[in-house]
């Protein structure tokens, strides 16, 4: 059995691409600012695997790693999760996904509370966890559900789950879905759910998000096509919206992806598992906070032993990022940046492979390695 394990640390971005400036984003790196507030930042599994050694990362390196390890450009146009994942697995977006900084047209919401039959609130960019605190009240008094945006193509609701329930929020959702298409496009549309715990407002795990297609074939389709299995952990079913997926699990966090992962590496299949921590971005990343972001890497790489244990004698591991999310930067939004790469296996000769022109090499190396077709875009990194 033969397996490719990539692991997608969300938004866990290098250093500032040359056109990052055009994004609104100057002199961000997500890495070296988590390091500067942050510079007890103990890594070391990732810093043997060659992490630190990657060109732009200011830690100290190792002079043996034992891991091939470099960073990717992205050549797509945005910096948003979907575009990231896409590029990864062999797809180009030359147009980004529309985006709401003012929140959704008049039109659209008027429509769109006749489908649903009833009101919302909000329908502005805000962080998830601050517009449950200011509209919280309101929506558990009217029942009307709260409504958000970013600077991602999103589309969010909101709801308790106590005065909406899971089920409802869910349909709620999906007739969003079918409503932004054509001239309300929108990349994604993501169930929040609440619940009240010790007199706190807390979002659950049951997060769903309602996803586009992928617009081309990916990597996804190419190796189920061979017959391997596709084994998505996280959010990763939800990006693609199923396509080219054969099995799926969620996650709580990225302890709980960590462990599924895993659980996912000791099944007897050959194929790809393709994983997404989310917490980076979400938790640390979306709410500035470098201290926390430092804590969460700290964990995953104490993880790296039991993930590396996991491996067969021919299987590789593949961890990257989707973009960056500066917790430093002024706002809440991702980074354009360079994302890093470190692949590591028995048979994975240790290099330095440099600067790849694109994130879909990533996608070409999983394809090759497990006998896939490659995609359009993307070209393999020698193991």
């Amino acid at each position: 059995m033969k397996k490719a394990t990539l692991i997608v640390l969300d938004s866990l971005g290098v250093t500032a691409l040359p056109d990052s400036k055009l994004y609104g984003d100057e002199n961000v790196s997500t890495i070296n600012h988590i390091k500067d507030k942050y510079p007890c930042l103990d890594i070391p599994n990732l810093r043997k695997l060659g992490f630190c050694n990657i060109e732009g990362v200011e830690l100290e390196g190792v002079e043996n790693p034992i891991g091939a390890y470099g960073r990717a450009m992205e050549i797509s146009k945005g910096k948003d999760t979907i575009t990231g994942h896409w590029e990864i697995a062999g797809i180009y977006t030359q147009i980004p996904f529309k985006t709401y900084p003012d929140g959704f047209p008049k039109e659209f919401m008027d429509k769109f509370h006749q489908a649903i039959g009833t009101e919302t609130l909000g329908n502005y960019p805000a962080s998830g966890t601050e517009i449950i605190e200011e509209l919280g009240e309101e929506h558990e008094k009217t029942g009307k559900p709260i409504v958000y945006t970013s600077s991602d193509s999103v589309f969010q609701i909101a709801a308790n789950i106590d005065v909406i329930p899971l089920k409802r929020l869910y349909e709620i959702c999906e007739i969003a879905r079918k409503m932004l298409v054509g001239e309300w496009a929108c990349g994604r549309v993501i169930a929040r759910p609440y619940i009240i715990e010790d007199g706190k407002r807390k979002r659950t795990s049951d997060r769903h998000d309602y996803a586009v297609s992928p617009t081309d074939v990916t990597i996804l389709d190419t190796i189920k096509e061979t017959g391997k299995t596709v084994y998505a952990v996280g959010k990763i079913n939800d990006i693609f919206n199923g396509v080219g997926v054969s099995e799926f699990v969620k996650t709580k966090n990225n302890e709980d992806g960590v462990d599924k992962t895993i659980e996912a590496m000791k099944k007897d299949f050959d194929g790809f598992i393709f994983t997404n921590l989310v917490e980076f971005d979400s938790e640390y990343g979306h709410r500035r906070d470098p201290v926390g972001y430092g804590k969460a890497i700290e964990a995953f790489d104490r993880r790296l032993p039991e993930i590396m244990d996991a491996m067969g004698d021919e299987d590789i591991l593949i961890l990257c990022a989707d973009h960056g999310n500066d917790p430093t930067y002024k706002g809440s939004d991702h980074t354009r940046e360079y994302v890093p790469i470190v692949i590591y296996g028995k048979e994975v000769t240790p290099r330095d492979f440099g600067t790849r022109e694109s994130f879909a090499d990533i996608g070409a190396t999983v394809a090759t390695f497990l006998g896939a077709k490659t995609t359009k875009i993307g070209k393999e990194i020698e193991l």
